[in-house]
């Protein structure tokens, strides 16, 4: 299936291949890679099928989350932890790349939020 959908507001169907973000005339939806989807109102959002039928879309709320704990946050730093000291000694000597120092930061990121 591919990543269609259309406005009912300014009736552009919009499609996106890859990960290019699509947007409609009005700007009130729009589709990227992965099926990822917005709109500024979801009765404003239809998916589009292969077929061409357009779909109802049926958007729930996010449960909320309860906030982690100091503790569970320090126990996930452990666990990254541990993960690097079961590396192999050529895999500890060897230099961090950008994609590393990112994976770091995004880390330390989400423990703080």
């Amino acid at each position: 299936m591919r990543n269609r959908a259309k406005c009912k507001k300014c009736l552009s169907t919009i499609e996106s291949s890859g990960d290019d973000r699509v947007t409609c005339s009005c700007g009130e939806i729009s589709v990227s890679g992965d099926f990822k989807c917005s709109a500024g109102n979801w009765s404003n959002f239809l998916r589009v099928d292969d077929e061409g039928n357009e779909i109802v879309v049926t958007v729930k709320d996010r449960e909320p989350q309860a906030p982690v704990s100091k503790e569970d946050k320090l126990e996930i730093l452990d666990e990254v932890i541990k993960s690097y000291e079961r590396l192999p000694p050529t895999a500890l000597s060897s230099p961090a790349s950008n994609y590393d120092i990112l994976s770091l930061t995004m880390l330390v990121r989400s423990l703080f939020s």
